[in-house]
């Protein structure tokens, strides 16, 4: 049975969506392998587009969503923007991760494990809650892949094949040739890190400077943050 549905979000600014190519083939992508039916990346584009211009004008700002259905169907839908805070403080998510499933990689409409996720960040106060699978190796945020900083010096991210989303952020870094090597990280050894920053399609770059009320590294931005910003800005 077809997934009922898989989705690609952006951010939308004064008449563009930031890191759009990369966006609409995710959508193109991830609904192919889903069985929801075959897009055209320049479609998806101009649909991101209209959805983006039709909520906010030419020269607001929002978040785009564009979701594929089973039959081929895309359904678009915006959202404001809302805070943007330059650090962001993080909760280890009270339950596990369900790891790859079907299709891994793919940014799958209605997982309850993020969902459940995303509502303890929010109900703290807080801007990320990050998941672990089973065994107890970090997976991702409920919203972004992640970046770390290991004891060692090490700038890692957590291997894809554990079920993270294969986030577009993500994939812009590596291709401007951010040198991030797959590791896992265990529970235990995030206390060590020096650095954890969050990356997604519409904030981009988001040192996270706090997480389950202590400070990550000296509890300010490091050098991995600022090198990540730089790499999307270019993109």
């Amino acid at each position: 049975m077809a997934t009922a549905a898989c989705y690609t979000t952006g951010r939308y600014e004064r008449g563009r969506i930031w890191l759009a190519e990369r966006v609409a083939a995710r959508l193109v992508r991830d609904a192919r392998a889903l069985g929801l039916g075959a897009h055209d990346a320049a479609l998806v584009r101009e649909r991101l587009l209209a959805a983006g211009r039709a909520a906010f004008g030419a020269d607001g700002v929002g978040v785009v969503r564009l979701e594929a259905r089973a039959g081929g169907a895309l359904v678009p839908s915006t959202r404001a923007l809302g805070p943007e805070p330059e650090r962001w403080r993080a909760i280890t998510a009270p339950l596990a991760h369900p790891g790859p499933g079907r299709a891994p990689g793919a940014k799958r409409a209605e997982v309850p494990a993020l969902e459940a996720a995303r509502a303890a960040a929010a109900a703290a106060g807080v801007d990320e809650a990050l998941l672990f699978d089973a065994a107890g190796r970090l997976v991702e945020g409920a919203r972004t892949n992640l970046a770390l900083v290991l004891a060692d010096g090490r700038a890692v991210t957590p291997p894809l094949v554990r079920g993270a989303v294969a986030g577009v952020a993500l994939e812009a870094v590596l291709a401007a040739g951010v040198a991030l090597a797959e590791a896992d990280v265990s529970r235990e050894a995030l206390a060590g890190i020096r650095e954890l920053v969050a990356t997604n399609a519409v904030r981009g770059a988001r040192p996270i400077i706090a997480l389950d009320g202590r400070p990550v590294g000296g509890g300010r931005p490091g050098p991995l943050a600022g090198a990540l910003a730089a790499a999307l800005a270019r993109g």
